[in-house]
C-alpha cells in the first residue's frame, strides 16, 4: 500500500487542549474514506490539521509527496460567508486560483472549463446568480464544481451532504465516486451511516482518539459505535474542545 498521508502520533486543539490525541493512522494513496465519530470526537479538526489550518500540538500529518497545494477542501456550509457579493460563476471561478491567482482574468479556455464545471453539477443558466440566493443543495453543488477545477490529487470533504435534498446528494456522490475512479484521495467527514456504508469502502472512526479504521464493514459495527460515544461522553473538556465546533 503506498500512503496519500500518515498521521504519525497526532495531536491536535486549541489553545493547547487537545481535540485529537495520538493518532496513528495511513491513508492509501486513491483511497476513499469516510471519518465518522460522534459530535466532538474531532472529525472537523482532523481535516483542519491536514490542510495546515491547524498546527500541530504533537506528532505529524506526513503528506509524503504530496504539497498544499495538492489538497482541495470544502469545508462545512456553515464556515463560508454567503453574504458577500460573488455569482455563481466567481465562486466556481476561484477553483483556477493557482493559474490565475486570486483576482486574475479568466480567458476563453478558462471561461470554457469554468462553464464545463458548472454544466457538470448541473446548474447551467445560474452562472450570474448571487451565492446568497442560492438555496442549500445549489450552493453545495458550486462548491463541488469549484473542487473540480482545483484538480487536486487529495480531496477533503466536510459534511458534504448535509441538509441538501436527496436528488443533489445522489447527483454529488457520483462527482465523488468518479475522483475515486480517477485514483485521487477522498476523506470525508460524514454522519449518516446508511451513506457511509453504502459508498466508503474505507472509514476511519474517532472519539479524540482512534477508534477503527479499515474497511467499512469492519469498522462500522455496532460494538465500535458504542465505544466511540463512551469515549466522546467521558470528554471532560469545554464546548469548544468537546462539543460541535470541535466535531
Amino acid at each position: 500500500m503506498t500512503s496519500a498521508l500518515a498521521f504519525k502520533d497526532l495531536t491536535l486543539g486549541y489553545d493547547r487542549l487537545p481535540a485529537v490525541q495520538q493518532l496513528r493512522a495511513d491513508i492509501a494513496e486513491g483511497s476513499l474514506t469516510a471519518i465518522v465519530g460522534p459530535n466532538g470526537a474531532g472529525k472537523s479538526t482532523l481535516l483542519k490539521g491536514v490542510t495546515g489550518a491547524l498546527a500541530p500540538l504533537q506528532g505529524k500529518v506526513d503528506l509524503g509527496s504530496l504539497e498544499r497545494d495538492d489538497i482541495a477542501y470544502l469545508p462545512q456550509q456553515s464556515d463560508i460567508d454567503r453574504s458577500f457579493p460573488l455569482s455563481v460563476v466567481d465562486l466556481v471561478a476561484m477553483g483556477l486560483w493557482r493559474e490565475i491567482g486570486p483576482f486574475g482574468w479568466l480567458g476563453k479556455k478558462q471561461r470554457a472549463r469554468v462553464d464545463a464545471a458548472i454544466a457538470s453539477v448541473g446548474l447551467t443558466g445560474l452562472e450570474s446568480r448571487p451565492i446568497g440566493s442560492l438555496s442549500g443543495g445549489q450552493m453545495q453543488r458550486a462548491l463541488f464544481a469549484r473542487l473540480l477545477l482545483q484538480d487536486a490529487h487529495l480531496v477533503l470533504l466536510d459534511e458534504p451532504f448535509t441538509a441538501i435534498d436527496a436528488r443533489t446528494m445522489a447527483d454529488l456522490i457520483e462527482v465523488v465516486r468518479s475522483w475515486h475512479k480517477e485514483g485521487r484521495t477522498v476523506l470525508a467527514v460524514l454522519h449518516d451511516a446508511e451513506t457511509v456504508r453504502a459508498h466508503f469502502p474505507e472509514t476511519l472512526m474517532l472519539a479524540r482518539e482512534l477508534v477503527a479504521h479499515g474497511p467499512t464493514e469492519q469498522v462500522m459495527t455496532a460494538e465500535n459505535q458504542f465505544r466511540a460515544r463512551q469515549m466522546c461522553e467521558a470528554c471532560a473538556g469545554p464546548p469548544h474542545v468537546c462539543g460541535r465546533d470541535a466535531a
